[in-house]
């Protein structure tokens, strides 16, 4: 079975015969704000860690270390849980990694992120390279029609999202302290995954529409299968 390749894990030779065979290289971008009380504080890490590992190993290509913070509208409004960078900063430390990485020989970069904020977003989505090709890859973006969203989106620490952790890492989750989240969404871009503005019941514990990690594992293979085809897949990592 194909293994990651997580660029700290190797030799400086093996990291420049990597970028030599396929000069890609995925950087996952996560965040550490709330997602409710019964989710870790870093359900957006979680998820592209796991999506930068499972699709380094599908492809045979480089994975950088997941940045673990990013920008959070919940730290700028003063949640005191919440850790955030400002824009300015994470989109500095970006423009200082990919430059690094450029010269190194990486011809393509995948910045693999599921933080719907505007500034965030911006900070991301405006990184600079000498030459090479920059994908931003918004895991939380992708259509999840029919896996726990209703015609507002998803709703944060709702039922699909609960049901993602409940696959990924069902030990930081603690449905007992599952109850009712809503999050300010005055600062979240609007889109398919969404921050759902009139849906806002807590996961039900049972029934047809509690979250389960059946769901969380179809919906993850939803995503992973989407960024697989519409971005990795598409390209061949040459120039």
């Amino acid at each position: 079975m194909a293994t990651p390749q997580r660029l700290k894990d190797l030799a400086p030779e093996r990291v420049s015969a990597a970028i030599a065979a396929d000069p890609r290289l995925i950087v996952p971008i996560g965040t550490c704000d709330a997602h409710g009380p019964h989710l870790p504080m870093g359900c957006d890490t979680v998820l592209v860690d796991r999506l930068a590992d499972d699709l380094s190993a599908e492809f045979g290509i480089l994975r950088a270390p997941t940045v673990e913070y990013g920008v959070s509208a919940d730290a700028a409004r003063g949640h005191p849980r919440a850790s955030s960078v400002r824009k300015k900063t994470l989109h500095l430390l970006l423009n200082d990694l990919l430059a690094s990485w450029e010269r190194a020989g990486v011809r393509e970069f995948i910045v693999l992120t599921a933080n719907g904020d505007d500034a965030h977003q911006e900070a991301v989505a405006t990184v600079m390279t000498e030459a090479a090709r920059v994908r931003v890859v918004d895991a939380s973006a992708a259509n999840v029609t029919g896996f726990g969203a209703d015609a507002q989106g998803l709703s944060r620490g709702g039922e699909a999202d609960t049901s993602l952790m409940l696959f990924l890492a069902p030990h930081l989750v603690d449905m007992r302290l599952a109850e009712q989240y809503t999050p300010d969404v005055s600062n979240r871009r609007p889109g398919v995954w969404g921050w759902a503005r009139t849906s806002r019941e807590p996961p039900r514990a049972a029934g047809p529409d509690a979250p389960t990690a059946a769901k969380g594992e179809s919906l993850y293979a939803h995503i992973r299968g989407r960024i697989a085809r519409r971005i990795l897949a598409s390209t061949t990592g040459a120039e």
